[in-house]
């Protein structure tokens, strides 16, 4: 790819200048978004705040797939809305417009489970800041993170036992399709056919098929670790008794 005057640009290195600064910005911003939302909790102003952050992922999202699909940027590999992030920003959207608890749970878990995993290592083969793929990718997790903990730890959204099951039973059923789709097409979508070029977690889980199996377990015991202690949490405070009435 070239740019005018026929200077290449530079290329995305995973854990460069700016993978790192990418990260950084995104903890940032991801705090300064979680303090807004628990200032706001409990007020008319809170769902102002939510339905103005959905329609900011909307704004974001939807030129950027729009692109993907014109003729001049086309690629079967690469421009159908299969990845399990591109269902995952339309859910987070509707989560914070709606605050329907199967969304709000899925993004939990999407946002900072399989979010995180993409983002400190990347299948990002592409030019640097500030092209606009570079752009794409990172706005793309770092939305999904962000609304992740805005509706966790800002709004105060606690994940259940049946959220985590709802969100399994939708993952399945993504993955489903589109490993169908992948063998039908050629394609890759997910990695659910094949393992990215380059290096990341799955080379540590075996060849095909068995790393998508041992990575479907991986993923119902992380979810159930970072499920079990809000229940703990919630049913700890259910059993413990009122305090007795201050005398007068």
């Amino acid at each position: 790819m070239s740019v005018p005057g026929g200077t290449a640009p530079d290329v995305f290195v995973p854990y460069g200048a700016t993978h790192w600064w990418a990260l950084g910005v995104g903890a940032v911003v991801g705090v300064l978004l979680v303090l807004v939302a628990r200032r706001l909790r409990g007020r008319p102003a809170a769902t102002t705040f939510a339905r103005g952050l959905a329609v900011a992922i909307l704004a974001f999202h939807i030129p950027l797939q729009v692109r993907r699909l014109t003729p001049a940027h086309w690629n079967l590999e690469f421009s159908l809305p299969l990845q399990l992030s591109d269902l995952a920003w339309v859910v987070a959207a509707y989560a914070l417009w709606s605050g329907r608890r199967w969304a709000c749970a899925a993004t939990y878990y999407w946002g900072l489970t399989l979010t995180p995993q993409a983002m400190l290592t990347p299948a990002l083969d592409a030019p640097d800041f500030p092209h606009v793929d570079f752009v794409s990718f990172w706005g793309q997790h770092l939305f999904l993170t962000w609304v992740a903990v805005v509706l966790t730890w800002g709004a105060g959204i606690r994940p259940t036992w049946r959220g985590m099951w709802t969100t399994l039973g939708v993952t399945a059923a993504w993955a489903a399709v589109t490993v169908v789709f992948n063998a039908v097409a050629g394609t890759n979508y997910g990695f659910l056919n094949r393992k990215p070029d380059n290096p990341s977690l799955l080379d540590l889980l075996g060849p095909w098929p068995w790393y998508v199996a041992v990575e479907f377990v991986l993923v119902v015991a992380g979810w159930s670790l970072i499920t079990w202690p809000w229940v703990r949490r919630r049913d700890r405070a259910d059993a413990t008794p009122p305090a007795p009435p201050t005398p007068r």
